[in-house]
């Protein structure tokens, strides 16, 4: 709704400018959110620089050439000094209302648009995803559902490194040590590889070994290139469980190795080579993108001439640019350097480029983590851990539910709180995950917005219980005046702009803090403002439809930030 409202104030302002013998580009309107209107303009102060006059004077003289239509979702407009404040009309709020109860879960969809080729986790199969990764994990899958819900179609995508180094370290472990298979298939490869860098750091000459085999797979060795298969396919089956724990699918799993097969590999390598960018440096082929800011050159080749992860990501990239018509990469910090000297090869030879996203990474308290070292906290435990202390709340505050409701419940909210936790934080910015805080139902994360959820529907259901409500009634939004009421229609409003404004800008937090703050306006609506309790039947019949549009959207913004959303807690 609310894109509509700023549709409509462009359209107004823009003919309020024209009228007044003045021009002006739609870029340079310059709407903002304003806490003295519903929306604002400076374009005032631009018309000011362009015509050299005043631009408070300017600004009364548009908003006296301004002229409304019937119907419109603005009220009126008004000049604040060199501001031109936009109030929403009446009809906005009321339409607000009956839209949501219309589409229910698709309000805020956007309309078709392009196809869009994301990935993200991608994490090296060499043992189960810890806290380290997740960060990638629910940013990528929380911006697939704010795309999709904008209107994009997506394909979600994984990038399963099974020829690197690390794969062949796994391999050669799984080779000397014994696997236990009573373990989760990704920890019980993650022993062998712990136990097997190990070695490798004491017996440094059993590096040949794993460069052999290495060498093995490039040139197409069946029984090596099966046990690497073996290795990867048991570890994968393991993170595949944890995503799905984590509420994350992916679409598509594709192997590295495909396009060493396919040949794209060594033809990328001569594509590159045509652009005279290449030269040999200690026998490996590097490519030059000074050019392009970077200083460090790109190797694309080893001396012994493998290839290397970046040189099949090359590959894999020219793939993608044929299947969508963008491509969304979710990196960590680490991936700044290459992912940048990967987008500069590319545009190089005329492929696509991809848009990437680089996070800060996520710690526990504890610290860092690493896998070959053996030194972190796997995804899986952080979650047992979460769920069992959720469950703890949950028997706390509702000792009289079923243990089956109690462990449905804790599992939601347990998860919810690491997803919400995560995502809440500016990508760019790095954060450290407090579990203790996250499921603090006073903090304001996830659990604060599915108490808020399980409110509505509990207030729906006693409404129904009492025979207060009829849901299929006609209801009477004009009625809905108190400020409280407003506040949250006009929060309910905003919706499709934080999915407009998230997916255009590929900031999941966006909407992250969105649902807090609908979650607040709702309890305050709550607070102030008898609904059941009503006396007037119609003005009852208007709040309780009301908390059910509070009920539609922040069902909407919590599936879309792939979280649960309670009918009870």
């Amino acid at each position: 709704m609310f894109l509509e409202l700023k549709a409509q104030a462009t359209s107004i302002l823009k003919g309020a400018i024209q009228k007044a013998g003045l021009e002006i580009e739609d870029s340079e309107l310059y709407f903002e959110t304003s806490s003295y209107a519903d929306l604002a303009s400076r374009a005032a102060f631009r018309l000011a620089g362009l015509y050299k006059q005043n631009p408070k004077e300017l600004a009364t003289r548009i908003v006296s050439a301004v002229e409304i239509p019937d119907g419109s979702c603005i009220g009126n407009v008004s000049a604040s000094g060199p501001y031109i404040n936009f109030h929403a009309s009446r009809l906005y709020l009321d339409r607000t209302v009956t839209t949501v109860l219309e589409e229910k879960e698709k309000f805020g969809c956007g309309v078709p648009k392009d196809k869009i080729l994301l990935e993200h986790t991608s994490a090296n199969p060499n043992g189960p995803l810890h806290v380290g990764h997740i960060r990638n994990s629910i940013i990528g899958d929380t911006l697939a559902r704010i795309l999709r819900r904008a209107g994009y179609s997506v394909e979600v995508q994984y990038y399963v490194n099974d020829m690197g180094r690390q794969i062949a370290v796994v391999s050669w472990a799984c080779e000397r040590f014994e696997l236990d298979l009573s373990k989760k298939p990704d920890s019980a490869i993650a022993d062998v590889y712990i136990k097997a860098n190990a070695e490798l750091d004491k017996n440094p000459e059993y590096v040949k070994e794993i460069d052999a085999l290495m060498e093995k797979v490039e040139a197409g060795d069946v029984r090596t290139i099966d046990s690497f298969n073996n290795a990867v396919s048991l570890a994968i089956s393991g993170i595949k469980e944890t995503l799905l724990r984590l509420n994350v699918v992916h679409d598509k799993f594709v192997n590295e190795s495909t396009f060493l097969k396919s040949g794209a590999v060594h033809d990328i390598v001569e594509r590159i080579k045509a652009t005279g960018r290449t030269k040999t440096d200690k026998g490996a082929l590097v490519v030059d993108l000074s050019d392009y800011g970077f200083k460090k050159t790109l190797v694309i080749q080893r001396s012994n001439g493998t290839s290397l992860y970046t040189t099949r990501d090359l590959a894999y990239h020219e793939w993608k640019a044929g299947q969508a018509d963008r491509i969304i990469d979710v990196f960590g910090a680490d991936h700044k350097l290459i992912s940048g000297q990967l987008r500069a090869t590319l545009n190089a030879i005329g492929i696509k480029e991809p848009e990437v996203v680089i996070f800060e990474f996520v710690s526990l308290p504890e610290g860092s983590m690493s896998t070959r070292r053996g030194q972190f906290i796997s995804a899986d435990d952080l979650f047992d851990r979460v769920t069992e202390a959720a469950l703890e709340q949950v028997e706390t505050r509702r000792p009289e539910t079923s243990c089956e409701f109690k462990k449905q419940v804790a599992e939601m909210v347990g998860i919810g709180a690491v997803r919400y936790d995560i995502v809440r934080v500016s990508p760019e910015k790095s954060t450290v995950f407090n579990w203790k805080e996250a499921l603090d139902f006073e903090k304001q994360g996830a659990p604060y917005i599915q108490y808020s959820h399980a409110r509505a529907c509990s207030i729906l259901e006693k409404a129904k219980e009492e025979a207060a409500w009829d849901p299929s009634a006609k209801i009477e939004p004009f009625l809905l005046v108190e400020d409280t009421e407003i506040d949250l229609i006009k929060k309910i409003a905003l919706f499709d702009s934080i999915i407009d404004l998230a997916a255009r800008e590929l900031k999941p937090h966006v909407l992250a803090i969105y649902a807090r703050e609908l979650a607040d306006a709702f309890n305050q609506f709550y607070r102030f403002v008898p609904v059941i309790a009503a006396e007037d039947e119609k003005v009852r019949a208007a709040r309780l439809a009301l908390v059910n549009c509070a009920r539609i959207v922040l069902a909407n913004s919590l599936d879309t930030l792939g979280i649960a959303a309670p009918e009870s807690m």
